[in-house]
């Protein structure tokens, strides 16, 4: 079998740095993408596999926010062209109910075609001395040079559009747009809360001015964040280690409470004050990856008469193929200016992009090939 050099980030053990590594890419299949990257996103769900919260085997290439150039395809592929330029995001069976049904990011098999790290036959693609790395992260495993990618992650965008600005937009960017403008689609005039300012919460605070909600408010711990939370869109800020969250976004609506609250932070103490912010008849969306078990209590008592809806979105309710040229777009247009996020690295800096995510200095770092 014909074999590739590529270089790759690979994760090895549990929480350990990712190493820079030379692996074998193994023959193109006939339901696969060939894609050169060009630069991939680091996301929060890429550090929490790598520490072992989810369940990718490891040795892993993880990466799951690829953009890059299409350099072969295998006879099955229909939707894209070798030259193609496409931005790589979740995979999903296709032909589930849910996937029939539009919902792909509720794919039935989620967790085996995103997580698994091997094809559906067992293999990967992906070895180092004739010994397996788990490859096929959300189809994809864009932590290195090429890869082969399933066809449902793979999204043509404009070529016209740097890739190395669009790649964030597979997964974090999706997941916090997504949730305001195909899931809660709140009603010009309305007002959202977003609790948490990293690359999702930002997502969601732009999508909800696209949206024309007038009361936009961010809530996070740190000044530096709110400030750019204000440049991208936010009316309000809220710094919750100085002030009681919950009165004062009560103070900002006039004491009626937000009528959308999007967390993406996933720490119980936080969603209840975002539930207790809400106003009668308000929404509450859960988008934070939690580790499994993660629970959260809220009082059910005198809030069942104010009708709240707490529920969970899943990468923005969307359809790649569709919302992710649609981001492009507002891009374009200037509404959805998301490349103020970015920080650039080199892949051989892959740990600092990491370090430097989880410690909030950088928003969205991007690994440039």
């Amino acid at each position: 079998m014909t074999t590739t050099t590529v270089t790759a980030a690979v994760a090895r053990n549990t929480g350990d740095p990712l190493t820079i590594e030379e692996l074998q890419l193994d023959a193109l299949r006939p339901d696969e993408v060939r894609v050169r990257m060009v630069a991939t996103g680091v996301c929060h769900t890429d550090a929490i596999v790598r520490d072992g919260i989810y369940p990718t085997p490891l040795p892993a290439v993880l990466g799951h926010e690829g953009a890059g150039v299409v350099e072969a395809i295998g006879d099955e592929i229909t939707t894209v062209q070798v030259g193609d330029h496409v931005v790589l995001s979740a995979a999903y069976c296709g032909h589930c109910r849910q996937c029939r049904s539009g919902r792909m990011a509720y794919c039935e098999h989620l967790f085996e075609e995103d997580f698994g790290g091997h094809r559906h036959d067992g293999s990967t693609a992906l070895s180092s001395g004739g010994t397996p790395i788990s490859s096929h992260f959300f189809g994809q495993s864009s932590f290195a040079t090429y890869a082969n990618v399933v066809e449902t992650s793979v999204v043509k965008v404009d070529r016209e559009a740097p890739l190395a600005t669009l790649a964030p937009l597979g997964c974090g960017l999706q997941t916090g747009a997504g949730a305001v403008l195909n899931d809660l689609r709140p009603e010009p005039g309305t007002s959202l809360v977003v609790f948490g300012t990293g690359a999702v919460g930002s997502a969601a605070i732009m999508a909800a001015r696209v949206a024309g909600c007038t009361t936009v408010v961010a809530v996070d711990l740190h000044d530096s964040r709110l400030e750019l939370a204000t440049r991208i869109g936010a009316t309000h800020t809220v710094n919750a280690g100085t002030v009681d969250v919950v009165d004062e976004l009560k103070k900002i609506t006039n004491g009626d409470g937000v009528n959308y609250a999007i967390d993406t932070t996933a720490v119980p103490a936080v969603l209840r004050q975002a539930a207790e912010s809400l106003s009668i008849r308000g929404t509450l969306a859960l988008v934070g990856a939690a580790a499994p078990g993660t629970e959260v209590n809220f009082e059910i008592g005198a809030s069942l008469v104010k009708g709240w809806t707490f529920k969970t979105i899943i990468q923005g309710s969307s359809v790649p193929q569709v919302f992710i040229p649609r981001l492009v777009e507002l891009w374009k247009q200037g509404r959805f200016p998301f490349d103020t996020l970015i920080r650039n690295y080199s892949l051989d800096d892959i740990n600092a992009a990491f370090a430097d995510s989880a410690d909030g200095s950088t928003i969205k770092p991007v690994v440039v090939f």
